[in-house]
């Protein structure tokens, strides 16, 4: 592959975050201490897809050829100094089973029932993050002053932050929330069918810390992005969401995340994901993408091979 079928592809000079503040010492001290052990093996596994990187095409965001498809893993090929990769992913179900009435439904699926198409944002941070008073008070603000619809996980059980395991507890500025949002939002305090939500015809966009799952889960359910990354590997998820597959846009930049997300700017990057054409677009996009992937499946298409590969290579 030339050198010229790389250019285009970078994240531009100065964009890509830095690692500082991403992870706690304890799992640095892990990536350590397993080096030693790679040499032992013959491969490695991503849970991605190679379609992933070959949307370019389909999207015309580039004018080249398919030489273009997994440029990215054939970079960490070089990374891992030559070994075996695998795209696998993606791990989720790309099928939503939808469940009849004498079926076990979350409660939060019959709100959306009745929402307009395309016209909820879905807003989860995952279960490693805790957010402060203030900024839980500027989220609710934001999301109200937006006249968007919307659901919100805001789990009691969401305290657990991997940096702050001694984190104080004190009271729960969320109380009242559920009152407050009446009629335009739906506020969930417990867990959530997350695959089934962005699945839902009446979901358009979702704010998320882009942990690589919810990343997968958003792309091959079709729904673009709104990116708050808050640790580990999520600031350089949504550099790749927002900049090189642009199925979405920042709400905060890593170098600011430090920095109070106040709530215009929790409004603003909600209308514009949802009601302008800039987001229509960003959904134009994750659908195509979406569709690519789930055609990756079938026979002869590139996920479909990349398991025979890998097959074939452990039963040789």
């Amino acid at each position: 592959m030339g050198r010229s079928s790389f250019e285009g592809l970078h994240v531009p000079e100065g964009k890509l975050p830095s690692f500082e503040g991403c992870y706690p010492t304890q799992f640095l001290d892990f990536l350590i201490a397993r080096v030693e052990f790679i040499k032992f093996s013959d491969g490695h596994i991503y849970n991605t897809s190679r379609e992933i990187e070959g949307v370019y095409l389909e999207l015309n965001i580039f004018n080249t050829s398919r030489e273009i498809e997994g440029v990215y893993l054939e970079l960490m090929k070089g990374v891992t100094g030559g070994k075996k990769i695998w795209a696998l992913g993606p791990f989720n179900p790309l099928t939503v089973e939808k469940k009849g009435s004498k079926g076990r439904r979350h409660s939060c699926m019959e709100w959306l029932d009745k929402q307009e198409p395309k016209s909820v944002i879905y807003v989860s941070f995952g279960t490693t993050t805790t957010l402060k008073a203030e900024q839980i008070q500027q989220i609710a603000t934001g999301l109200e002053q937006s006249k968007q619809k919307f659901i919100w996980v805001l789990r009691d059980a969401d305290k657990g932050d991997i940096f702050d395991a001694n984190e104080a507890k004190g009271h729960d500025p969320s109380n009242g929330f559920e009152e407050r949002f009446e009629g335009i939002g739906l506020v969930v305090r417990d867990w959530v069918p997350q695959l089934e939500i962005l699945n839902h015809p009446s979901t358009a966009g979702f704010m998320s810390h882009c942990g690589w799952n919810s990343c997968l889960e958003s792309i091959t359910m079709g729904v673009p992005i709104a990116a708050w990354p808050m640790h580990s590997d999520q600031p350089r998820n949504s550099v790749f969401m927002t900049q090189v597959l642009k199925v979405g846009l920042v709400v905060k930049d890593w170098a600011k995340r430090d920095v109070l997300v106040t709530a215009s700017v929790v409004e603003n990057a909600v209308r514009r994901l949802m009601e302008t054409k800039e987001g229509d677009e960003m959904r134009e996009r994750a659908l195509r993408l979406k569709n690519a992937i789930h055609r990756s499946m079938d026979e002869g298409g590139a996920s479909r091979m990349e398991m025979e590969s890998f097959i074939a290579h452990i039963t040789k």
